[in-house]
């Protein structure tokens, strides 16, 4: 790189940085719109289902009174768990994917933006 694409780079680097962060907020907003939709639906709907087998499970591991049936109540307490995590998580990487695609076209439009200062000079 030469000097001029160093300094249009260091000038409008400082815009680019401080313009458009992603805060917590802004990607549960980017999350619950209604291109969202569907997938807030599928998410609630199962982490409702394991959350209702989490509460059964547990109610009836406390009522049981042979220890084969507490066991397996409380294996199906611990796989419920882990399935409301297992769709937190599918909720998590859904919000970052926007996230990155997001900033894939924020980056090619500054390519294309320095490219033509580039091209001017």
């Amino acid at each position: 790189m030469n000097n001029e694409q160093t300094e249009i780079i260091t000038e409008n680097q400082q815009i680019f940085d401080d313009s458009k962060e992603d805060t917590l907020c802004s990607m549960l907003h980017d999350f619950y719109n209604r291109n969202m939709f569907s997938v807030v639906v599928l998410v609630w709907f199962w982490a409702i289902i394991f959350i209702a087998g989490a509460v059964y499970s547990g109610t009836q591991f406390f009522n049981s009174d042979q220890t084969q049936r507490q066991i397996m109540f409380a294996a199906i307490f611990i796989c419920c768990w882990q399935g409301v995590v297992l769709i937190k998580i599918f909720a998590w990487q859904m919000i970052h994917r926007n996230a990155v695609k997001r900033q894939i076209k924020r980056l090619e439009i500054r390519v294309s933006e320095l490219s033509g200062k580039i091209d001017k000079k």
